[in-house]
């Protein structure tokens, strides 16, 4: 799974970073420990928001680099996703349901979608449902499972 390599990370920065704020994150933690064992109440959850925003706040990084992350994330997702079909391209059943909607599975890969939509939802190994796009590659693989039948 691409999505896993962290290579493509910074690690230099997220290293230095627990270099110089290691005091502050194990204070962080046994402040958070210590809520969730004491705290019974919808309070706690409160708190606990405010102490993680307050540790990305205090960490430097702004929301744009959290969204960035995370769009990283998703872009190395649907790569992934897109290899495996088009690996098993060739292994790919395609069913028309009753409703109007169609699967497309393989042994690796579930595809729902509705005709005539320009989206579709993806799980790759069991993992939940990642909405995308239909694009070349994804409605290749939608015309090769109708091929095999």
């Amino acid at each position: 799974m691409s999505f896993l390599d962290f290579t493509s990370y910074d690690t230099e920065t997220w290293t230095t970073f627990f270099k110089d704020n290691w005091l502050v994150l194990v204070i962080a933690l046994v402040v958070l420990f210590l809520v969730i064992r004491i705290v019974k109440t919808v309070v706690k959850w409160a708190i606990v928001a405010a102490l993680v925003i307050g540790l990305v706040l205090y960490s430097g990084y702004s929301l744009d680099d959290v969204k960035g992350l995370g769009s990283k994330v998703m872009d190395n997702v649907k790569q992934e996703a897109l290899n495996v079909m088009v690996g098993d391209g060739k292994d790919a059943n395609y069913s028309l349901n009753k409703d109007g909607s169609y699967t497309v599975k393989t042994n690796n890969v579930e595809l729902k979608g509705e005709v005539g939509a320009s989206e579709v939802k993806v799980s790759i190994h069991g993992a939940p449902y990642i909405t995308f796009q239909i694009d070349g590659v994804i409605q290749t693989f939608i015309d090769q499972a109708k091929q095999n039948g």
